[in-house]
């Protein structure tokens, strides 16, 4: 498999593999940046070499996230330790970000949400390794549930479920890509998962899309929407909906009065973090704006993180 070069400068560089996932912008930004152009609507590149260890611990996060492994350091010489997965994500360690995404998955961010009773769940799902299965149990706890958020995140979710001994969830909408679901999400109404763990269904980008709300803080939203850096705001990808933008939207407008959270954690996009009342109203502005969006054919480079 090719490892061309995309940028032209010696030491970290990304190969020509990069599917322009953003995971890799998103962990090292102001190193890793986004080139136009290419078969997936552009791609990332170098913008400069690391001045700093905490900017060099930044590129090896953004290099074992990357589902195609594009990210390469100098001599690609991997630091015995420079994995940082699982890695916690706030203060309290509640939420793991899981890294080594998946091609399956267009390189979605999975996760691992940590409970009081030191159990755990998984959020969509990275790159199937056993040795990954094993790590992700000794650093969260026991896994006792698998959520698929919607039907193109649904790789290797069989698979940690049954290394974890844990259910496999999804929703009725999307089961035709997950028929193996040991627990189907039913109807519009919400679903408890567990304590504190509510799954909320999320009609729009996929028929059976749905949002995962545990706590009243954390929001594991898969494709729904997401925080673009770009806007600065709350955004759905309305040129990537598989089922209609028109009910996306009436989903974000009934999410901006049902949910209450203050991280939005995504598959793709990125995850941040603001109070829950300032998420309330950039919903509801997300609703007002996505209700103009036009219905268009699905093209991932038409999407800007």
């Amino acid at each position: 498999m090719s490892t061309t070069r995309t940028d032209h400068t010696p030491g970290w560089y990304v190969d020509d593999r990069c599917l322009n996932c953003n995971l890799a912008r998103q962990y090292a930004p102001g190193l890793i940046g986004y080139s136009p152009g290419g078969p997936y609507g552009g791609s990332s590149t170098v913008l400069r070499q690391p001045g700093t260890e905490d900017e060099v611990r930044q590129l090896y996060m953004a290099a074992h996230a990357c589902p195609t492994r594009s990210v390469h350091p100098p001599a690609n010489d991997w630091r015995p330790g420079s994995d940082p997965y699982p890695m916690p994500l706030d203060e309290a360690g509640t939420v793991l970000l899981c890294g080594h995404a998946a091609p399956k998955t267009y390189g979605a961010t999975s996760y691992l949400l940590r409970r009081p009773d030191s159990t755990a769940m998984m959020i969509d799902t990275p790159h199937w390794r056993p040795a990954l299965a094993r790590r992700y149990e000794e650093k969260a706890g026991k896994i006792t549930d698998v959520l698929l958020t919607h039907l193109d995140h649904v790789a290797h979710g069989r698979q940690y479920a049954d290394a974890f001994g844990a259910r496999l969830w999804i929703h009725e909408g999307d089961l035709h890509s997950r028929p193996d679901a040991d627990s189907v999400i039913r109807g519009r109404d919400p679903v408890e998962i567990g304590p504190g763990v509510i799954a909320h269904p999320f009609p729009g980008h996929t028929a059976g899309s749905t949002v995962f709300v545990a706590d009243d803080t954390f929001c594991f939203s898969g494709d729904a929407f997401f925080w673009s850096q770009s806007q600065q705001d709350l955004e759905v990808a309305d040129s990537v909906v598989y089922d209609s933008i028109t009910t996306l939207a009436a989903s974000v407008a009934r999410g901006a009065e049902d949910l209450t959270f203050e991280w939005v954690l995504p598959g793709h996009g990125s995850f941040h973090r603001l109070p829950a009342d300032e998420m309330r109203t950039r919903m509801r502005g997300l609703a007002r704006r996505a209700a103009t969006y036009p219905e268009q054919p699905v093209d991932y480079g038409k999407v800007r993180y």
